[in-house]
């Protein structure tokens, strides 16, 4: 069986070695016996996925890609650029969707994850659209607004939290300036995700877990990437488990918190394990070695 190698975006300013973000992670590869090849992330983007993949060797076999987020039609000219130099991506351009943008997940997880609503489009929604859309989501009480990435949870008052869905100007407001945080254009859509309340660091924000999955195993527990330093709380997996292994993506992360009335770990968020970020430093031997061993 051939080791798989990992693809990691090289470092723009010196495209022979990797990112410095991924120094550390492409070490641990070489430490582990494995072997990494360069991606042009900036070409990828452009739109030049053949530009993108000239520094992967011809014939390199199969690969797991760890780097920075890449839109899902993107993804699918990289799967394409590097089958015809016989590299084959180990997750799927179909299994990155799926685990990558909320609505690939979500009905798996429904049920163990905030009520969520969604409205495809790249611009910002009309009033009457999304008070429509907040009317599937019971049309009153509080709610979160995202993308099928991402939030602005930093930018919480202005760009995410909405008190009252029955407050279309609140909403309207608050989904105009997230739209125009993120330059314009959302990944995929609008969501409207219902608001629960978590257990909460020393910060005030949500006590995350972040647990790394390879081939529906459990192979890495740990803090969320923005969490303080300190021990992460030891999820239950007793739900969850199951779940990722219906989701069926080989490759995934899903962080828990805990509901602060006391009824449970939830799934605050599913990501496809390529693309979501290991805090540096982090004892990542596990996970490696679990990739490495597919």
């Amino acid at each position: 069986m051939t080791t798989p190698a990992v693809l990691l975006p090289a470092d723009p300013l010196a495209p022979r070695r990797p990112d410095p973000h991924y120094g550390w992670e492409a070490q641990l590869v070489r430490d582990l016996g494995g072997a990494c090849v360069l991606l042009d992330h900036d070409a990828l983007l452009a739109g030049d996925a053949e530009a993108a993949v000239r520094r992967v060797p011809v014939g390199v076999g199969p690969l797991w890609y760890r780097g920075w987020m890449v839109p899902v039609p993107a993804y699918q000219e990289l799967a394409q650029a590097l089958a015809a130099r016989g590299g084959v991506l180990l997750t799927t351009p179909t299994g990155y969707g799926d685990a990558h943008e909320l609505p690939g997940w979500y009905g798996v997880f429904e049920g163990a994850t905030p009520e969520s609503r969604w409205l495809p489009g790249a611009a910002v929604p009309s009033r009457e659209e999304l008070a429509a859309l907040a009317g599937r989501l019971g049309g009153h009480g509080p709610a979160v607004v995202k993308d099928y990435v991402k939030s602005r949870k930093y930018e919480w008052e202005e760009a995410c939290f909405v008190p009252d869905l029955a407050d279309t100007d609140r909403l309207c407001a608050v989904v105009s300036r997230f739209v125009e945080l993120q330059d314009g254009a959302p990944t995929g859509g609008i969501v409207l995700r219902r608001y629960e309340e978590f257990v909460r660091d020393a910060r005030g924000r949500a006590e995350e877990s972040r647990v790394w999955w390879v081939d529906g195993e459990p192979v890495l527990r740990g803090a969320h990437p923005d969490a303080p330093p300190g021990p992460a709380p030891h999820a239950d997996l007793s739900v969850v488990g199951p779940l990722v292994h219906t989701l069926g993506c080989r490759f995934v992360t899903t962080d828990l918190a805990r509901r602060a009335d006391g009824s449970g770990w939830r799934v605050v968020e599913v990501g496809d394990g390529q693309v979501s970020d290991l805090p540096r430093g982090a004892d990542a031997a596990s996970l490696y070695a679990a990739l490495l061993a597919v």
